[in-house]
């Protein structure tokens, strides 16, 4: 099935909803600073995307977590 103007329409696989989160929340929930999550940016480290207004967003599933720390979210990281 073809959409407007013979172009096909999007693939569903691809229509991934992924959570994003701010570069201060980020900071939090990796414990880093925010330059080191500008310097991930800059390296291709972590995926984000910039919002219409100018913001970036951080998609949660590129960041890591310190292998040392508990592997359950406090109350504060999964608000």
């Amino acid at each position: 099935m073809q959409g407007v103007c013979g172009a096909k329409p999007p693939d569903k696989k691809m229509m991934i909803d992924r959570k994003t989160t701010s570069i201060m929340k980020a900071c939090e929930l990796v414990g880093v600073s925010r330059r080191t999550i500008y310097n991930w940016i800059a390296s291709g480290k972590v995926e984000y995307i910039r919002t219409a207004g100018g913001s970036v967003r951080i998609f949660v599933d590129t960041l890591w977590r310190d292998p040392s720390r508990s592997g359950d979210l406090t109350r504060k990281e999964a608000s």
